[in-house]
């Protein structure tokens, strides 16, 4: 046989294995209760899943539809896509089992898809620069920039309105995200858009000048979609995990994680951080830096604290006597051995080594992130009133290891009818609480603004490992 009668027998037989291979890609997914593996459609969005600062997956709708699966046994195939549309055609040529991407309950019946059970209520947000004056209502969008994304579910309310004021007029943004719809925005590019609630909530800070003028029409519902004729099996699972799922509270604590927090910071609040970033911020990166080699702790989260509590000023001092970037006393100076509190770089790491204490004196039991949104509490107001909240938590039917529980609790530290419950006495905690919030807002713009910080790889190029200081 002839060189070339070889390669093209090798050619065709590479050819037919990758055939197969890509014949074998496109079969339908057979149903989970098979398999035990269910496959899920994803659009890379805040409110449903994205790559977090541990470069692993989360999101709300994420960690939800993982919980739906452990409930089942499965395990779950990710399967990332750019465009809700994409999606659609995967579940209709059963590629995939369900769609999650802040799916509107009319879009997914639009598409002849079946939608799941409601998991929230959205509103539809009329956004805009707060510079700008306030449009009122659609008439006042009239003679306006107004834009959506396509398949958000809102073009049927702006057709509506156009009944109404014909020369309405507006753009659909085709493969954009919600991130980008409001940059645009921000740059001037349109002078209103539409969004809903939920993917706004989780980039308001991060575009503290724009602000909603006014919801239109009635709350979306938020589904997931499955593929035409799924399984009973999957439908039934599907309805009683999500009615469970509501009614133990796992909605509202996963909803917790992610978006809990994000409305306690003012305007004025946002621009200060931003602001002051490149003003103080490069002069204590360093600081920071060496602070999470010694603790582990993203230096984020560090930097989140003393912006909270100094605004990145090392000389600041309050009238009760906390001095220094991270705000420390006295007697806590004293304990993690720091012997200048208006030295930056010693306040900095005795905070981080404080933080560390305050996070291994919670029981083992505390997962995360509740460990530390309940630690950043005992940071402002000690692990005595910490755990007066955590038992005014229980007491209150809530769970003393859950952030969402005790951090409504922590107001009832200033309530008198609660004084038996407090084994440590009075204490002001609706602050101790705004100071874990406001730490989250603040550790959430750094982590968009700020590099993680791999202290492995620093060394590995020559750099001194930090000393503690005595």
């Amino acid at each position: 046989m002839s060189l070339s009668q070889k390669t093209a027998g090798m050619l065709r037989a590479v050819m037919l294995a990758l055939s197969l291979a890509l014949g074998a890609c496109s079969q339908p997914v057979p149903p989970p209760e098979v398999t035990d593996e269910l496959t899920v459609g994803v659009r890379n969005a805040p409110a449903t899943y994205y790559t977090n600062q541990q470069n692993e997956p989360a999101g709300f709708e994420h960690d939800l539809l993982r919980a739906f699966a452990q409930t089942q046994g499965w395990a779950v195939d990710w399967v990332e896509e750019d465009r809700r549309e994409t999606l659609f055609e995967m579940l209709d040529s059963h590629h995939i089992h369900l769609a999650a991407a802040v799916l509107p309950r009319g879009v997914v019946k639009d598409r002849h898809l079946i939608a799941g059970p409601a998991l929230f209520e959205t509103p539809i947000h009329v956004v805009y620069r707060a510079n700008d004056k306030a449009p009122r209502n659609a008439a006042d969008l009239v003679g306006k920039r107004v834009a959506l994304l396509a398949g958000s579910g809102h073009l049927p309310l702006l057709m509506r309105e156009k009944r109404k004021h014909p020369q309405l007029v507006w753009t659909v943004l085709e493969r954009a995200w919600p991130e980008e719809l409001l940059a645009q925005l921000d740059a001037g590019e349109h002078d209103a858009v539409l969004i809903n609630g939920m993917d706004y909530d989780a980039l308001r800070n991060a575009y503290p000048r724009l602000a909603v003028a006014f919801d239109l029409g009635e709350p979306q519902k938020i589904v997931w979609a499955l593929a035409p004729r799924s399984s009973r099996a999957l439908q039934n699972a599907l309805a009683r995990f999500v009615e469970q799922a509501q009614q133990d509270g796992t909605v509202k604590r996963i909803y917790e994680r992610y978006f809990g927090h994000v409305r306690r910071l003012g305007t004025e609040d946002v621009l200060g951080i931003l602001q002051r970033h490149p003003q103080r911020l490069p002069a204590l990166r360093t600081h920071f830096h060496e602070a999470q080699t010694l603790t582990g702790i993203d230096w984020r989260l560090l930097a989140a604290i003393g912006y909270q509590e100094s605004q990145w000023n090392a000389s600041a001092t309050s009238p009760t006597g906390v001095r220094g970037l991270m705000m420390l006393t006295s007697e806590t100076a004293d304990r993690m051995g720091v012997g200048n509190r208006l030295d930056a770089r010693q306040s900095i790491l005795g905070g981080a080594r404080y933080l560390v204490i305050l996070k291994e004196s919670l029981p083992g039991r505390i997962a995360e992130p509740d460990r530390t949104w309940l630690a950043l509490a005992a940071y402002n107001q000690g692990l005595g009133h910490l755990e007066d909240a955590r038992r005014i938590a229980q007491a209150r039917g809530g769970d003393p290891d859950s952030w969402l529980d005790v951090k409504e609790a922590l107001p009832y530290l200033s309530r008198g009818t609660y004084a038996g419950a407090m084994k440590y006495g009075y204490a002001r905690g609706f602050e101790a609480l705004s100071f874990a919030e406001n730490v989250r807002n603040y550790y959430d713009i750094l982590l968009r603004m700020e590099p993680a910080y791999d202290s492995l790889l620093h060394l590995g190029r020559g750099e001194k490992t930090p000393s503690t200081p005595g």
